[in-house]
């Protein structure tokens, strides 16, 4: 150092700094260089922690909290006091059930079993199990769960390791003083720990965390509307293929009476007791009645690839139940939820629900997006020419940093997103009303057409006894002479019309049986067959 100058300051990572002891809390007396060196990333650390706990405590939320939807103010399905279906006491001894409304009463989970059919419970059991539709839906399930964590970790400091090697040589020749024999190669190790945090000032990250929560609601809403929709359409199905059976077997059944009424007409027809004409009508009639069963029987088949295919199965797997309205029971007392509860047990109005909150909830975020953003960071490591080096206190370098951003112009990009987002809850909400709507339209609608179907299925089956005694009556007629063969072909017209309807009638009392309990939700909140959620296989998931 040449005379008469002072000494240049020290660089800032190689000057003495204080140090805090827990003994002598006043204590500044300067410390060796190593102690000096230890002592900064303690005091990072400090400063980190202080501006996490200060940026924890002065956390918000901004945008609308959401709350559950309260039930309608009604308290029953249709305008008058709900009254039972109506079953003259003559049509009961004709066949028909008398089923009575029960107010307040649970849906059981298995809902279907009621229907005392072990075809069906076994039907179903196999459909739950092996549909792919359901087990697509129980995917998006667990992929809406995964994303919902994914985004929870950005409420928490991320933290990774860095390191970097590598061989270096600086510029030489004319470019280095000829006394500087340095070496011109040299190699640099940096391995460092890098920490960064977005302090979740206003609430955006928990609001997206929020809304993807909401979303996974959705889909497990829709899971359960999956369960429910699966199950009404193989007992529907069931059904429709109890109805085929049953026009198919009355359809043969008039075919064989009119076959041998055509017999007898020929006969009669040869000795020369009626005219050709009456062979030629029970011959046309009879021709008609044939061209109904091909139609049935193309149904009945497509209907046995439906249940097939509910089940998970190709249709040359065909499954081997096979249905008939005799072997299926109509229950008896059928379970009427309240009003006030019926939003809560329907899956779709759920997911309706749940889909405002999610709604509502990116409202928060497209307003936390206009505000500032702050984000905090630091890096703790060493750099040196060797592994050996690293060891050295000397060798340490550390870095905390804050940085905040505001955006000040942006030709309303950000304004004009958070109009979408609260437009999109306005969707939401209308949505929701619509859906419970539907959810009360079709309980009501549901509870109407049983009426009306006790009273159907009585009237057929007054039509059927009184046609087939006609039927009878005007045969013994014919063979007789006593009547012409028109008034015998009218009336074999009305039994077989009887004989379909009655048929028909009885499996609409049977499917809208089955759909008001499709109506009332299914009873999911009852039911024990579904399968839990996969664990993640990844033994580290949080790496």
């Amino acid at each position: 150092m040449q005379p008469g100058r002072r000494a240049p300051a020290p660089p800032l990572a190689d000057r003495p700094v204080p140090a805090l002891s827990p003994r002598r809390p006043t204590d500044t007396r300067p410390r060796g260089r190593a102690a000096a060196l230890a002592a900064r990333p303690r005091a990072a650390v400090r400063a980190l922690a202080a501006a996490l706990l200060l940026a924890s405590v002065s956390a918000c939320m901004v945008g609308p909290d959401f709350r559950g939807a309260a039930p309608p103010p009604v308290g029953r399905y249709t305008r008058e006091p709900l009254r039972d279906p109506e079953v003259p006491a003559g049509a009961r001894e004709g066949g028909a059930v008398r089923q009575t409304f029960a107010p307040g009463l649970d849906v059981p989970g298995a809902w279907w079993t009621l229907f005392r059919s072990k075809a069906l419970t076994s039907l179903v059991t196999e459909a739950l199990a092996r549909n792919p539709t359901l087990e697509a839906a129980q995917a998006s399930l667990r992929a809406a769960r995964a994303n919902a964590e994914a985004q929870r970790g950005a409420l928490f400091p991320q933290v990774a390791f860095g390191g970097q090697a590598s061989a270096n040589k600086a510029p030489g020749g004319d470019l280095q003083s000829p006394l500087n024999d340095n070496s011109l190669t040299y190699s640099l190790v940096t391995p460092q720990v890098t920490v960064s945090f977005v302090p979740d000032v206003f609430g955006g990250t928990r609001r997206a965390l929020e809304s993807l929560e909401a979303q996974t609601e959705v889909q497990r809403w829709q899971l359960e509307a999956a369960y429910l929709s699966l199950t009404a359409n193989v007992v529907a199905a069931a059904i429709q293929e109890a109805a085929l059976r049953g026009q198919i077997a009355a359809t043969e059944k008039v075919i064989q009476a009119q076959t041998d009424l055509l017999t007898l007409i020929t006969k009669q027809s040869n000795a020369g007791q009626v005219a050709g004409a009456d062979v030629v009508q029970q011959s046309a009639l009879l021709a008609q009645s044939q061209q109904l069963l091909p139609p049935l029987q193309r149904a009945l088949a497509q209907q046995r690839n439906l249940l097939t295919a509910l089940v998970g199965r190709l249709p040359s797997e065909e499954v081997s139940q096979t249905f008939t309205l005799s072997a299926l029971h109509l229950p008896r007392t059928l379970p009427v939820s309240l009003p006030s509860r019926l939003i809560q047990q329907r899956p779709d109005v759920k997911a309706a629900e749940a889909a405002v909150h999610a709604a509502s909830a990116q409202v928060g975020v497209a307003v936390a997006a206009r505000l500032p953003q702050f984000t905090l960071s630091g890096v703790a490591g060493a750099s040196a020419t060797n592994f050996a080096n690293l060891l050295n206190p000397a060798a340490s370098l550390w870095t905390v940093a804050g940085a905040v951003a505001q955006p000040l112009f942006d030709a309303g990009t950000l304004f004009r997103r958070q109009r979408a987002a609260e437009e999109g809850l306005v969707q939401a909400q209308a949505q929701y009303r619509a859906t419970v709507i539907t959810a009360f339209q079709n309980v009501a609608d549901a509870l109407r057409a049983l009426q009306a179907d006790a009273r159907a299925v009585a009237a057929a089956g007054a039509a059927l006894t009184a046609s087939q005694q006609s039927v009878e009556l005007v045969r013994k007629q014919f063979s007789l002479g006593a009547v012409s063969s028109a008034s015998l072909l009218i009336t074999q017209s009305a039994y077989l019309q009887a004989l379909v309807s009655q048929s028909q009638a009885q499996a609409n009392q049977y499917a809208d049986t089955a759909a008001l309990f499709q109506a009332l939700g299914g009873g999911w909140w009852n039911r024990q067959d579904v399968r839990p959620a996969r664990e993640p296989a990844d033994p580290a998931p949080f790496l």
